[in-house]
């Protein structure tokens, strides 16, 4: 349920035929030890299916793998049975295999009549194979057991990306039935190629040194170098440097504003819409700020309809479509298709169920789905907030006694020790002080000022639980991160400290931070100094700030990436 726990993961869980047997006829599911494959008790699948679903519609996490769908694909099951996928879900392993993957630009795959260059499309398949073929000889891997399993199975994963931007070249909208048709069309031409590329290598070097009672060698196939040879990956990162559409989402958005250094906004636009409007005569300043803060051309006068349709973003997409476009897409590869299905905020629980059993339906090996706006750190939304009843009434601050006693603690944080005093009458937490050992100058100041705040909410009677709560979680771009799985031991910030060492003197009070305080005013978002009649941007796919650079984080392809610096949480 806490946000803040598993910030840096991606979550998935893995559903058996067996559990969709029994939540498609209403049954239980058996619970199964794995250590001795003993059947240890029943639960509910509709139960257990109906906890997913709402987690899911709440924040995004987590995802499902259809797990017996992935090992029916599994090329070599007398090596082992696949337990699990990479994070982005688009790479089914083995315990100790790698990810070996790579994207051709299908942007740069027309000729100049805009029609598909697929002599092109067959060369670059073709040298990609051979390509991620040598990078298996030329890796060092960290582990011998590493090292024998990839080398064992050669597994490759060559993909696509700039889909979006191919469709808008073509004219044509990404959720109509002419994009699943060229889908399909160039997806078996790429899984077709790179199949036949794979053989070849394998009658000069060889077949994977696993073929021998692979499903190859049981169906009597010619000898292939590789077990797997495509995969569809996010592509967040090198999609951004080859100026493409990542892997085979539709746009995040045709125009957005990007801040630089100097703290300035550039205002981007999409190359190929700004081509367009430029020709068509509709491109002007203002329109592309409407856009920018509409976050999408579809029912804006100002743009040509025939245009509105082919231009579309991700929230412009129905969920059903992002999901038909995935299962066309899966029909092709051997591996899996990392992407994301996109919901608006108002989507409900039953939406998002109708998605993962469509997804289910359809032959998709797993799905990630997210809602706008059901991450506490979106930074902006497409809802707009309504203000609530406020108590107006004047608090006044206890009187601070001649003589107070409390304690003193030492947090780690980022940037050095940071010392924590907090001091207590006999209501409770009266002040906080906050020193950070090497700091001076505005980082100093700032410190003292929170910690001059939140003694001020204390003293006037605010939960000191509420304090904890606005100020833990709070994320600086020089974090001290705890050991991998140890979240709750980082410290995110100087007021992530300070919050927890608060927090850990409340707990030498109080049994258990799940007890409920209610006691006290709160503080909310309008008391943070959030403007609430002023209509945010629809960039809502928008879900925190970059550690790196500062500039806003996007959920896209089952990962939070940075479109200015190319950071991402999934690198």
């Amino acid at each position: 349920d806490d946000n803040r726990m598993l910030n840096n993961f991606n979550i998935s869980v893995a559903l058996t035929d067996r559990f969709m047997e029994a939540l498609n006829s209403g049954g239980e599911y058996s619970l199964i030890n794995p250590r001795d494959g003993k059947v240890v008790g029943s639960e509910s699948a509709s139960e257990i299916f109906e906890m997913i679903v709402k987690q899911a519609h709440k924040n995004g996490e987590p995802g499902i793998v259809f797990i017996d769908r992935i090992n029916r694909d599994n090329p070599t099951p007398h090596v082992g049975e696949i337990e699990s996928t990479n994070p982005c879900g688009e790479q089914p392993l083995l315990p100790y295999e790698s990810c070996n993957l790579g994207s051709i630009n299908l942007a740069v795959m027309l000729k100049d009549d805009n029609s598909i260059d697929w002599e092109r499309l067959r060369r670059v398949t073709r040298s990609s194979v051979h390509f991620l073929d040598n990078v298996i000889d030329m890796n060092d891997f960290p582990l011998p057991e590493i090292s024998e399993m990839t080398q064992g199975n050669r597994k490759i994963g060559l993909g696509i990306m700039g889909w979006a931007d191919i469709l808008f070249r073509l004219g044509i909208p990404y959720d109509s039935e002419r994009a699943i048709e060229l889908a399909e069309r160039i997806m078996s031409f790429v899984k077709k190629e790179s199949t036949e590329m794979s053989r070849e290598l394998a009658k000069k070097r060889g077949p994977f040194p696993n073929f021998r009672g692979s499903v190859f060698d049981q169906r009597g196939e010619p000898p292939i170098r590789n077990a797997t040879t495509t995969t569809i990956a996010p592509t967040g990162t090198i999609s951004i440097i080859a100026g493409a559409s990542s892997g085979v989402e539709p746009l995040f958005a045709l125009v957005f504003k990007r801040t630089v250094m100097d703290k300035t906004q550039m205002m981007e636009v999409h190359r190929y819409f700004r081509e367009l409007a430029k020709e068509e005569g509709f491109y002007s300043d203002e329109l592309m700020e409407k856009i920018s803060e509409r976050g999408t051309v579809r029912g804006l006068a100002s743009v040509p309809e025939r245009f509105q349709a082919v231009f579309a973003t991700a929230h412009d997409v129905t969920p059903e479509w992002h999901t038909r476009m995935q299962a066309t897409f899966q029909k092709y590869t051997d591996n899996a298709v990392s992407k994301t299905v996109n919901f608006p905020h108002d989507a409900t629980v039953e939406d998002v169920k109708k998605v993962y059993l469509l997804a289910y339906d359809l032959g998709c090996k797993g799905v990630t789905i997210y809602r706008d706006g059901s991450r506490e750190e979106q930074v902006l939304s497409t809802i707009k907030k309504k203000k609530t009843g406020m108590d107006t009434g004047v608090l006044r601050p206890r009187e601070r006694p001649k003589v107070i006693t409390g304690v003193t603690g030492r947090v780690d944080t980022g940037c050095g020790a940071l010392y924590v005093t907090i001091n207590a009458d006999r209501f409770g937490p009266f002040e906080m002080f906050a020193n950070l050992g090497k700091s001076g100058g505005c980082a100093a100041a700032q410190i003292e000022a929170l910690a001059r705040m939140a003694s001020l909410a204390m003293r006037s009677g605010v939960d000191p639980w509420q304090i904890v709560k606005q100020m833990k979680g709070i994320r600086c771009p020089n974090p001290k991160e705890a050991p991998l799985g140890m979240a709750e031991q980082s410290v995110l910030s100087c007021p992530d400290g300070m919050a927890k060492a608060l927090e850990r003197y409340l707990l030498g009070q109080s049994p258990s931070l799940e007890e409920e305080k209610t006691t006290a005013p709160t503080l909310d978002y309008y008391a943070a100094g959030h403007d609430v009649e002023k209509d945010e941007m629809e960039e809502s796919m928008i879900v925190g700030v970059c550690p790196e650079c500062g500039n806003s984080l996007i959920y896209q392809d089952g990962c939070s990436i940075c479109q200015s610096c190319f950071y991402s949480k999934c690198s």
